[in-house]
């Protein structure tokens, strides 16, 4: 990708799409780190809007169980498997018990530990188990809308990392050119399409909303602890969470 940091709507979202996506977006789309940051929210949307048609065909052919399955396996495939290098890489650095240098220098590692695979194997478990508690325990209208929600919400937390934590590298990592400046409010008023949306599913979408909230103060808060900074690998991994504990706090049976 061409980098650029002039503004435009649609450029920012192909930018975005390239980035955190396999989707296409075209012959050259420029790389323009700072205006792509606001997309987050509509590029889950749009993977909420493939999630909901794989899961959709899956459904025609297999029961609850498989056709999640099916939706995991599209989600890992969507994104290249982006999120999880950086859950499995932030596990391996932080709970490595090493000072912060060293456990920045450890998510530079492409190796993955046995803590970076237990995150990962578990973050995946999580999430199928969310999809998989959605489809059986929502109606069929309520499941589509918060799969093709929950992918919005989860990308729209890096936004609040990228906000409220520094970036911990010296050099130019990953995720370095995504605080090159401040955010304000222009960068977040994108995240209230899936708000608006949550706000439809009645007593579902207030769970949503409430463990968007929680989520991300818990994770943001216990980067704050461990690290006092955040990496791209980190977003990455914030991402996986998110996923993860949104389908599963959609799944409760609470009523």
């Amino acid at each position: 990708m061409t980098r650029t940091d002039t503004p435009g709507f649609f450029a920012d979202l192909r930018a975005c799409m390239a980035f955190i996506t396999i989707l296409p977006t075209g012959k050259n789309p420029v790389y323009s780190p700072v205006g792509m940051i606001r997309f987050f929210p509509v590029v889950g949307l749009i993977i909420g809007t493939l999630l909901v048609i794989t899961d959709f065909l899956a459904s025609m052919v297999w029961p609850a169980p498989a056709a999640a399955l099916v939706d995991l396996i599209f989600l890992v495939a969507v994104t290249g498997a982006f999120h999880l290098d950086g859950l499995g890489d932030t596990a391996d650095g932080i709970f490595s018990h090493q000072s912060r240098e060293r456990a920045l220098e450890i998510m530079k590692d492409s190796r993955i530990g046995m803590m970076g695979l237990v995150a990962v194997v578990l973050g995946l478990a999580a999430k199928l188990a969310g999809i998989w508690s959605v489809k059986i325990s929502c109606s069929p209208v309520q499941a589509m809308a918060i799969l093709f929600v929950v992918p919005s919400f989860s990308r729209a937390s890096m936004i609040l990392g990228i906000k409220y934590l520094k970036y911990g590298r010296k050099d130019r990592g990953t995720g370095k050119d995504l605080f090159d400046r401040p955010l304000n409010s222009k960068d977040f008023y994108l995240c209230l399409i899936p708000l608006g949306f949550s706000l439809l599913l009645g007593y579902k979408g207030l769970i949503l909303i409430s463990g968007f909230a929680l989520g991300c103060v818990a994770i943001l808060k216990f980067y704050k602890q461990k690290m006092n900074c955040i990496t791209g690998d980190m977003l990455g991994a914030m991402t996986e969470v998110m996923e993860a504990w949104l389908f599963m706090a959609a799944g409760m049976n609470v009523i």
